[in-house]
């Protein structure tokens, strides 16, 4: 049912663990790398030459263009192409939407062909060095992974703020923003369909030695995570129109509480020990307390509209937690941008450049008005519950791709092999 083979992170030094990998708006928690298989050796007495080399073409450019896209994945630097002769995200993401309807034939019902290749890929997070498993949907769970990898990297890229042509603070474009969001609804895409549709296909047995880099909860937290930075932008954008309500700004605020907070349940307690796993968790934190910061802000004001004694005492208790979440957000920042690999923070812009100004000054004012200064320990006892929305945004559909036409063909050709025995020979 499929043989695995874990190999030590001590056996050979191909993981890319680059020691800085620059600004971070998006973190990309590594990209897995495929290595090289030999189809002929595997499938050659199975299938046509013509099938077996179109696989081994298809998967051949996606390992070199992974080899060379791994190191500079998430350097702002980079914008469109790489050092190694051009190739971008976007082509390395295009060669995979090429392979996986071909792939899918290997799993496709009444061809025993799933168990016949043993796909290697080099891990991120976990302390295996890389994982060798015999069955083709291994394979297509690392495809999606990739894929959805690959659109955090494009989206992270898209978030970093570029000086404007006024020469002015940087800035990050609303056509930028609301592009982002769509590659965040597509790679949380790829990521349900890899938990609902292929996970369940692999054996138990092989689902529990999965990479972490492939753990359901690994996969549904970076599921979340790109639902609760989608959101993050949809506030960000909120704020910068005149049309938005505080009730609005504070729904999305609660809402990606709620996404950050998911995303931290789901990974909290995986074996993520590696530089790359744990930065991640890092990062995770570091957003779900920035979160909190900014759905007690906008709680705490609406609060404050109230006309009672009890609504502003409440009012004053949120804004106080949201300025304690804040200067928490900022510790927990800096612990991220110091795990290794080493990162550090674009210029402050959308939601976390207004609130990192509103927050000390609303807070400050009325406490002042309140006279009440409490601890630590009592903000956030007396901090009010945050409202309870139901999560609107959702991944994008997306389905596997049905197994490509060539199949057809090549149960064809085998049926003619068949028919043209020589009867002696039968």
């Amino acid at each position: 049912m499929g043989c695995l083979v874990s190999t030590p992170k001590d056996s050979g030094g191909n993981r890319r663990r680059p020691g800085n990998i620059g600004e971070v708006s998006v973190y990309v928690p590594g990209l897995r790398i495929p290595k090289p298989v030999d189809f002929f050796q595997s499938l050659g007495g199975h299938l046509s030459k013509t099938l077996v080399e179109r696989l081994t073409a298809l998967r051949t450019r996606i390992v070199v263009m992974a080899g060379q896209e791994a190191p500079t994945v998430t350097r702002a630097r980079r914008k469109t192409a790489t050092q190694h002769g051009g190739s971008t995200l976007a082509d390395l993401h295009q060669a995979l939407e090429d392979y996986l309807p071909v792939l899918l034939g290997l799993v496709t019902d009444g061809i025993q062909l799933q168990y016949k290749v043993q796909f290697i890929w080099v891990n991120q997070e976990d302390d295996a060095e890389e994982t060798a498993m015999f069955n083709a949907w291994y394979e297509v769970l690392s495809v999606l992974h990739l894929m959805a990898m690959i659109s955090f990297s494009q989206g992270n890229l898209l978030l970093l703020p570029r000086t404007s042509a006024d020469g002015y603070q940087p800035k990050v474009s609303e056509e930028s923003r609301r592009a982002s969001i769509d590659i965040f609804l597509k790679a949380a895409g790829y990521l349900d369909c890899a938990v609902r549709h292929v996970l369940p296909q692999l054996p138990s047995e092989l689902r529990r030695n999965l990479p972490v880099d492939l753990a359901e909860g690994v996969l549904r937290a970076l599921c979340l995570q790109a639902l609760g930075q989608g959101v993050d932008i949809q506030l960000g954008m909120a704020i910068d129109s005149a049309k938005a309500t505080l009730a609005v700004k504070r729904r999305l605020a609660c809402e990606m509480v709620k996404y950050w907070q998911q995303a931290q349940d789901n990974i909290m307690n995986l074996p993520l020990s590696n530089g790359w796993g744990e930065k991640h968790r890092h990062f995770i934190k570091w957003k779900y307390i920035e979160a909190k910061a900014a759905a007690y802000y906008y709680h705490g004001v609406i609060l404050d509209e109230g006309n009672t004694e009890k609504s502003h005492g409440m009012a004053v208790a949120a804004l106080q937690a949201a300025d304690e979440y804040f200067k928490e957000s900022k510790r927990a920042c800096e612990v991220f941008n110091a795990a290794h690999p080493l990162s550090r923070n674009p210029p402050l812009w959308g939601t976390m450049k207004y609130l990192s100004e509103k927050i000390p000054k609303d807070t400050s004012s009325k406490v002042r008005i309140n006279r009440d200064l409490y601890s630590y320990e009592l903000i956030m006892e007396t901090a009010p519950t945050l409202p309870d929305f139901a999560l609107a945004l959702k991944p994008d559909e997306y389905q596997l791709p049905p197994a490509d036409p060539s199949w057809n063909e090549n149960v064809q050709s085998s049926h003619i092999g068949i028919n043209q025995v020589n009867p002696d020979e039968r």
